[in-house]
């Protein structure tokens, strides 16, 4: 399975952006720009993204084609097929930031699709990103295997674990979850494959597979599917052993 774009975080705080254009496209842009601290500067200007909110179609084709033979990153409002990258619509919880994207498709679709996760998200879950920061050290000292820490963190962030981002929690969540936590134990979970379609497994298989240490599977097993395990879990083409390694291993067979 193949990526459309590639997401992408871009801090910009204090580096120069060009925009061009006016009104009704260029303003909400200008707006977007401003609050993550960018510098916006004119064409001439040399930055490495742009933002073209050109309303005139051959105006805006003609700065688009002269920004990119300078090598600037382009995205023009309204026009994905000439845009080098997207803006998303953007859920702020602060330092958390979910974005979605449509490749430019339909923004009408990822502003719905904001508004529907916004209301998932509590309003204090930037708060437990940063009590999961400042107990980074606690984390090391508690758990100095990485393995073993990062399992500890995934079940306690789980569907109903103590630390759940969907539900909220008091400012000490994690401080009081890191005094009562152990490192889970060695984990095998066998994972039956209704098809070779993604959409098609369970939440639980979703979440095991991106939680997973290692993935054992058979050589011919779906690509779709093992996209779905975290980029850094070794993947492994033999079934699993009786007692494997510590940590989550997953074996994906099919029905």
């Amino acid at each position: 399975m193949s990526l459309h774009s590639l997401p992408l975080f871009v801090r910009l705080v204090g580096r120069p952006v060009i925009l061009l254009g006016d009104g009704e496209q260029a303003e909400p842009k200008r707006r977007l720009l401003e609050r993550a601290g960018a510098v916006i500067v004119g064409e001439d200007a040399q930055a490495a993204l742009a933002i073209v909110a050109i309303e005139d179609d051959a105006e805006a084709e003609a700065a688009v084609a002269q920004l990119k033979a300078r090598g600037v990153l382009v995205n023009a409002v309204d026009r994905p097929t000439l845009c080098d990258f997207t803006i998303p619509a953007i859920i702020d919880r602060s330092p958390v930031l979910v974005a979605i994207g449509t490749g430019g498709v339909s923004a009408g679709l990822a502003a719905a699709l904001r508004q529907r996760l916004e209301a998932l998200l509590p309003p204090g879950l930037g708060a437990l990103a940063d009590g999961l920061q400042a107990a980074r050290a606690a984390l090391r000292k508690r758990f100095p295997d990485g393995s073993a820490r990062r399992r500890a963190i995934g079940a306690a962030l789980g569907a109903g674990g103590p630390l759940d981002p969907l539900h909220a929690h008091e400012p000490d969540a994690v401080g009081r979850w890191l005094d009562a936590a152990d490192a889970p134990d060695g984990q095998l979970h066998r994972l039956t494959l209704a098809s070779a379609d993604p959409d098609d497994l369970t939440l639980r298989q979703a979440r095991q597979l991106a939680l997973a240490d290692r993935v054992y599977h058979a050589v011919d097993a779906p690509t779709a599917i093992l996209d779905r395990a975290r980029a850094d879990a070794e993947r492994i083409a033999t079934p699993a052993p009786a007692s494997p390694p510590p940590g989550i291993s997953i074996e994906v067979v099919m029905a």
